[in-house]
């Protein structure tokens, strides 16, 4: 299943388990958060929104705030005045990781994204069969 939803002014197409950098969210890194601007859905029935899907929603987890790469903007003016001017830009990205396209959600249509909360890992149990040789000790009488 795949779904296109809309964040930053732009339009993006992702299915479970996708990593993809949009413009920067304020959240922290781990906040589960979802989008609640969700243009089309595909798969099994696919349906188009007009222009939004009501209850469909994507929740995705913050890897990571960063930066992207530089754009130069270079300006040459010609003729009498021969100046030249060099200007860069460094957007602002967040790293989302999907984790879940939902079709059936109570959600607020008036906000195009939210935050829920920070994803729950639970620890993983870890069970090795080791054996450990148990010596019983010696008493030495003197």
């Amino acid at each position: 299943m795949f779904a296109v939803f809309k964040t930053g002014g732009k339009q993006y197409k992702v299915k479970s388990g996708d990593i993809l950098s949009v413009e920067k969210l304020v959240a922290d890194l781990g906040d589960k958060v979802r989008f609640n601007e969700v243009l089309a859905l595909g798969g099994d029935k696919p349906s188009i929104g007009t222009p939004l899907i009501n209850g469909a929603c994507i929740e995705a987890e913050i890897l990571n705030q960063t930066k992207g790469n530089k754009v130069i903007h270079f300006v040459k003016r010609r003729r009498k005045h021969s100046s030249q001017r060099k200007k860069g830009h460094r957007q602002d990205l967040t790293i989302l990781k999907v984790l879940d396209i939902k079709s059936d959600q109570k959600i607020n249509e008036e906000i195009s994204f939210e935050i829920l909360g920070k994803v729950s890992k639970e620890p993983k149990k870890i069970t090795t069969k080791s054996k450990v040789a148990t010596k019983e000790p010696e008493l030495i009488l003197k």
